[in-house]
């Protein structure tokens, strides 16, 4: 067992079998509806039961960080079997969740908790924490995985689109690209993570341009395919994810493809429909 344990929370998206296999501590977000909350956890509510209530809701439901408590709970838990704990989550600008993990860190002073804002969310967030766990299992010290991580960033691509801009603009999540709002005549945006925020990467009109668009994004991002780990998530779009990860097979022969849904809390923002393609190289 690695004497660094491995947090991240629930809108890292990574898929259960991954995060048993790695050991990873996946502390969960909630999502309110107006009738009843539940955990990110893919127990209180189904992933396919969460999209059937988005898309028939009244009102969009909120999203909530997990309190300091929860963090402090993990931690103590965790730091019985471990030396340290390296934290990794979404983005301080999306979610105040690394705001509760540091509140956990400065109640338990004597304890080495290392908080570290990805500034990304889904797979981008999830690849780093499955690199961390990595290093982890291989007996890198914590400095050795905190400084891989700060480079294994920089080779993280992701390139996102929403069936529509709804969701993301009344949950405020919209970020860089705001200009979008004052032209939604059918547009079909591919947004992307800038500096912690949504950005606007590229515009196209229809739907299945967007989905030519994605992969032709991807190709002058990506020097050797026989290197390229591929991560296509969906926020209850699978046939058009599964077509997506035909085309990207068919294009580029990637190392891996990985299929994962897209989580309640970041399918709140995202709204139904939606696809998100994750990338790096070796």
């Amino acid at each position: 067992m690695s004497r660094i344990a491995i947090v991240t929370d629930s809108t890292s998206d990574i898929p259960v079998d991954l995060v048993k296999k790695n050991s990873i501590t996946s502390v969960p977000l909630s999502v309110i509806f107006r009738d009843a909350t539940y955990l990110d956890d893919g127990k209180e509510i189904t992933i396919e039961d969460f999209y059937k209530k988005l898309k028939t809701a009244e009102d969009l439901p909120t999203t909530t960080q997990p309190t300091p408590k929860d963090f402090v709970e993990t931690y103590t838990s965790l730091l019985k079997d471990h030396d340290s704990i390296i934290s990794i989550h979404i983005s301080k600008k999306m979610s105040g969740t690394i705001n509760s993990a540091e509140l956990a860190k400065q109640q338990m002073p004597d304890a080495d908790i290392n908080i570290f804002d990805s500034e990304l969310v889904h797979m981008p967030l999830g690849f780093m924490v499955l690199e961390a766990a990595k290093l982890a299992g291989e007996g890198k010290s914590r400095d050795e995985i905190l400084e891989a991580l700060k480079e294994f960033k920089q080779k993280i691509k992701v390139l996102f689109v929403p069936s529509t801009l709804e969701y993301l603009k009344k949950g405020g999540r919209i970020g860089k690209a705001k200009g979008l709002i004052a032209s939604l005549l059918e547009i079909k945006p591919i947004l992307t993570i800038n500096a912690g925020e949504v950005s606007q990467f590229k515009t196209t009109r229809r739907w299945n341009q967007a989905k030519i668009e994605l992969v032709n994004s991807m190709e002058p991002m990506i020097s050797e395919p026989k290197n390229l780990t591929v991560s296509i998530g969906d926020s209850d779009a699978k046939e058009d994810a599964e077509e997506m990860a035909a085309r990207i097979k068919e294009r580029f022969g990637p190392k891996e493809i990985i299929r994962v849904n897209i989580g309640a809390v970041v399918g709140t923002h995202l709204g139904p429909g939606g696809i998100g393609i994750t990338f790096y190289e070796e």
